[in-house]
């Protein structure tokens, strides 16, 4: 065990529930590899305030990730949020710098990240989103700040949901948004997309099997990428591959998104291959 003393950093989860979260596995192992000093906790939260405050008056509590619920509350104890998280409307990810908090999301950053890793080209792209939950917003508008692509359709079976999003997504960038109904508009969606982004809960542990997306709606040379990261092999990976696409799993947006907290946090480059290694192994181990 690495010693902890008083000049240990502290980084921790917040959420409720909080007891699934992998996070503490992913980022000790890279402070373990990198010697340095820091421990990452999970803690359980219902006071989001008092929170804050609390981290806002210790100055070794260097970093903090947000998960569910409480992505978009910690917004209003925050002393800066940068644009991006502005823009998506929740922070995932907290640094503290001397007692002042900045607020930022590494969602969907991370995700560019991955598809850089995998040597996928976004720029003049057609990006098709199956769902318009929290992670597909965070993903949805870094593809539209940072990625240049061409244009970016969201699926969903809210039509509320998926207009607010496209409303958002028109409003603050200069991205080409079009919303569709996921039940009617899926197939002619496939056939003139480039990128197909799973953004969905379906096909996650312990419902493996299942997937929104027929396999014979895929096509070759598409690019198809999964949010989902348990099972690391989801049915829609598998069927993607069956039909000749380049598939990106789900576990890389959750590595690549702690590599950018971990780098906020101590200014040092991450060790990737042993977070990731980390990782897979619980995931595998997890496996019945």
């Amino acid at each position: 065990m690495r010693q902890i003393d008083t000049a240990t950093r502290l980084c921790a989860v917040i959420g409720n529930p909080v007891e699934h979260s992998l996070s503490p596995l992913i980022h000790n192992a890279a402070f373990e590899a990198t010697g340095l000093n820091y421990v990452y906790v999970a803690f359980h939260v219902e006071d989001v305030a008092g929170c804050l405050t609390g981290m806002r008056a210790l100055p070794s509590f260097r970093g903090m990730s947000v998960t569910i619920p409480h992505k978009r509350a910690v917004m209003d104890y925050l002393d800066e949020i940068e644009p991006m998280a502005q823009h998506v409307g929740s922070v995932n990810t907290i640094t503290n710098y001397e007692g002042r908090l900045i607020g930022a999301t590494t969602d969907g950053p991370g995700t560019l990240r991955a598809f850089a890793d995998a040597d996928v080209d976004l720029r003049g792209k057609r990006v098709l989103f199956v769902g318009s939950g929290g992670a597909v917003r965070a993903v949805a508008f870094a593809m539209a700040e940072l990625a240049h692509v061409s244009e970016i359709t969201i699926l969903g079976r809210t039509e509320s949901k998926v207009t607010a999003l496209v409303d958002d997504l028109q409003s603050k960038t200069e991205c080409e948004v079009r919303g569709r109904r996921l039940e009617q508009d899926l197939p002619s969606a496939m056939a003139s997309h480039d990128i197909v982004i799973q953004g969905t809960s379906v096909g996650m542990h312990p419902h493996p099997g299942e997937t929104c997306v027929p396999r014979e709606l895929f096509r070759a040379g598409q690019v198809a990428f999964d949010m989902v990261y348990r099972p690391s092999r989801t049915r829609f990976i598998q069927d993607a591959e069956a039909a000749g696409c380049q598939t990106i799993p789900g576990v890389e947006m959750l590595i690549n998104q702690a590599v950018l907290q971990f780098e906020r946090w101590t200014g040092v480059p991450a060790p990737r291959n042993i977070m990731r290694d980390a990782l897979v192994a619980e995931l595998v181990k997890a496996v019945p």
